[in-house]
């Protein structure tokens, strides 16, 4: 007979409202509550239980206060965080997520600072490495920008496009680095290219990067798959959905999964780990799942600058001053905190200043509306019943955009892409404006204009972060998407069978067959090598392969070691590193230069015979490493070799061939039996070096292996390792 370990939790030692919580053997919590309040209550509880950690980072990067225990390089990254916070009304900023947001959030920070009471001091492990204590929470704290302004990236995009017209010249960006839709880049009037320059980046790129405690990565590509089949499709008669949304692959992971079970709600997923709720996932009706869309939701601004006083900028036609708030921040290491300004225009806050140049550049962008917190207005979603009330939360939904796909326990299924669209009826988007007056946004796309699809005739629906726009879409969202390989694939796949189980959902999510690779063999196949060329072997070896990239594939690893080479002999070093892997191919397909394939393969096969005989192998090279935040040796995990690349369904993108971002959390929703609905996060549920949950999901994530999402009580009974009483006063 299982034993399980039941645990009392007094977080204050009065009343009788006692919360159970099962913890099943894969680290999930199910939380069985008396009343919502509770079950949000002990969410956050347990979120700290696991991830406190985690949490505390979370919050000092959000809030603005990573200088007190990183010390004074992070003092550029604070500033951000707190320029972009909301100053709006907070009212109307907590309607926005749901009508009792506040209430939610209020009983989640409850939670977490009740289990940070309970410690006593005592700091937990990694505290006691890091030098410093948890510190509680308010309930604003869930509703910080930073993960938002993470997700919400055109601002590089466009600073970037700046450039390459600058380096290149406006005919070659808007031929190999075309918009889509395509159409005529135009500089706005009045701005001056020269002024776009790399610093304005600086700090915001360091604002929106994972803390760490050694030199922290990049964010990391954002991208994700998600696709629905109605019940003719399906061996049960009910429809099935599949999810993996691709963030940075961190450790601890970014998602959390949750079981919240309370008087009206019944609901089961993952969702950020400092956040209460559940962002993607089911309840006892309906499953849904999302991708980034990808709207355009930020722009930049060029302010001129009074020359005489640098607190003015020139809005129609007139001086205007600039909000001006002081601040201090707490600083490691220093007895004096760090002053800093937080300047704003009309248009936003201001993220860098060329004085010498006498310009602002100040970010306009959706996080400033009231509801702009990322991933919050799921507590809109998550208790929808039908179609109709999904739509209805999707009104809450703001940030970041999001390609939400549906199924019902009835047998339908639906997508719209959610999130604030800003009208722009003078410019595209695609480079930054002038502050003048003269660019200004026009309102948002209106939701029953969003495109959307509600029980399709082809009886499926997928999204890959690609271009979703119907023919003739009639508004404009966005000209940048993920390269289209991935929903192709995902497209193909469904398009060529019927009668899917769940078992071909796991196969399709670790699917590794790359397309781009397919179009480069017939490449290969048009070019006329003489029988005596010493590239007659390798070239034979890749026709002879099937396209997919294992690990343990040889001609995998020679492929994508020539596809790094090509860019560079086709376009020049400088301009071969901004075009896309479409252009290449199709630079390719329409007249395969032999001089560029001949000496690209050189420069391949030279790096190839640097790798031991033996170890020639795709998953020799690319590999993915588990670090934690404070970087000790013995809490990091890895490496871990990784099939895919940045553009198979299973996605597995980074620099250097390393993985940095991908699908850590999956799900399979069987809406025939939830029962049946499968998982998996890695590394594991819990960010203790010292828990067993730390890393017990690695393996089989590597290893493309799911795990149940126990749903009814009685599976979720069978599969309880640990029970948790926990005491609540009134």
């Amino acid at each position: 007979m299982k034993r399980l370990a039941i645990v009392f939790l007094a977080a204050i030692p009065l009343g009788a409202a006692n919360i159970e919580v099962l913890r099943d053997r894969w680290g999930v919590p199910h939380i069985y509550a008396k009343s919502t309040d509770d079950a949000f209550y002990a969410q956050g509880y347990f979120a700290a239980m696991d991830r406190l950690f985690q949490l505390d980072l979370w919050r000092r990067q959000n809030t603005g206060r990573l200088a007190e225990i990183l010390g004074p390089d992070a003092i550029p990254r604070d500033r951000i965080a707190r320029l972009v916070r909301f100053r709006g009304d907070q009212d109307a900023e907590w309607r926005s997520y749901s009508p009792d947001a506040r209430n939610i959030a209020t009983q989640f920070v409850e939670g977490i600072n009740h289990y940070i009471s309970s410690l006593h001091g005592k700091r937990p492990v990694e505290f006691q490495v890091a030098g410093y204590d948890p510190e509680p929470w308010q309930p604003q704290d869930v509703t910080a920008r930073i993960a938002g302004l993470l997700m919400t990236r055109n601002l590089r995009q466009e600073v970037e496009r700046a450039q390459d017209i600058r380096r290149f010249g406006l005919d070659e960006v808007q031929r190999l680095l075309p918009p889509d839709p395509f159409i005529k880049i135009e500089a706005p009037r009045g701005l001056d290219l020269a002024l776009i320059t790399s610093d304005i980046l600086r700090d915001y790129t360091a604002a929106i990067a994972m803390p760490r405690f050694s030199p922290a990565p990049g964010p990391g590509e954002q991208g994700s798959n998600n696709w629905v089949i109605d019940g003719s499709m399906t061996t049960t008669g009910k429809p099935l959905l599949a999810n993996d949304p691709h963030r940075p692959v961190t450790l601890p992971s970014l998602r959390k999964t949750w079981h919240l079970v309370a008087p009206g709600m019944n609901v089961i997923g993952a969702g950020e780990p400092a956040l209460p709720g559940i962002a993607l996932g089911h309840n006892e009706k309906i499953a849904w799942g999302f991708t980034i869309v990808g709207i355009d939701q930020q722009d930049l601004y060029v302010e001129r600058l009074n020359p005489a006083d640098s607190s003015q900028y020139r809005y129609r036609g007139e001086w205007r001053g600039m909000e001006v708030e002081h601040d201090t921040v707490k600083v490691k290491g220093r007895a004096q905190p760090a002053d800093i300004e937080l300047r704003y225009t009309v248009h936003g806050p201001v993220l860098h200043e060329d004085r010498a140049r006498n310009v602002a550049y100040a970010l306009k962008w959706v996080g400033a509306e009231p509801g702009g917190a990322g991933y919050l207005a799921a507590l809109s979603l998550m208790r929808a019943q039908n179609w109709d009330e999904f739509l209805k939360g999707v009104a809450h939904y703001k940030v970041p955009s999001e390609n939400l796909v549906y199924a019902d326990t009835s047998g339908n299924i639906g997508w719209i892409a959610a999130g604030l669209a800003p009208v722009r009826n003078k410019w595209s988007g695609l480079l930054p404006v002038p502050g003048d007056g003269d660019y200004e946004w026009d309102g948002w796309v209106p939701l029953d204009r969003m495109p959307k699809s509600y029980n399709p005739p082809q009886h499926f629906i997928a999204t890959a972060n690609h271009n979703i726009l119907p023919a003739d879409y009639p508004a404009t969202l966005s000209f940048e998407w993920a390269l289209p390989f991935r929903f192709h694939r995902i497209e193909q796949r469904l398009r060529g069978r019927r009668e899917w189980d769940r078992m071909d959902f796991e196969r399709l999510q670790q699917d590794v067959l790359s397309l781009p690779a397919l179009r480069f063999k017939a490449v290969l196949r048009e070019w006329q090598l003489a029988e005596t060329s010493p590239y007659c072997a390798p070239v034979q070896r890749l026709l002879a392969w099937d396209g997919q990239l294992r690990i343990d594939s040889e001609p995998a690893l020679l492929y994508e070691l020539w596809m790094t080479k090509i860019p560079a002999a086709l376009f020049g070093p400088q301009l071969g590193a901004r075009v896309n892997l479409e252009t290449v191919l199709a630079t390719l397909e329409q007249h395969p230069p032999a001089a560029v394939l001949e000496s690209s393969l050189k420069a391949a096969l030279a790096q190839l015979e640097k790798i031991p005989a033996g170890e020639r192998q795709w998953g020799r090279l690319h590999r993915i490493d588990f670090r934690h935040p404070l970087n000790i040796a013995q809490w990091n995990r890895g490496p871990f070799a990784r099939p895919g690349d940045a553009n198979t369904v299973n996605a597995t993108s980074g620099l250097n061939f390393q993985q940095s971002s991908g699908a850590s959390y999956r799900q399979i929703i069987d809406l025939s039996d939830w029962d049946r609905s499968i998982m998996t996060n890695a590394p594991g549920e819990s960010g203790d070096p010292q828990s067993k949950h730390y890393d017990d999901l690695i393996e089989d994530w590597a290893n493309g292996r799911y795990h149940p999402m126990p749903y009814t009580r009685r599976f979720v009974e069978a599969c309880t390792e640990e029970r948790y009483v926990l005491q609540r006063g009134k």
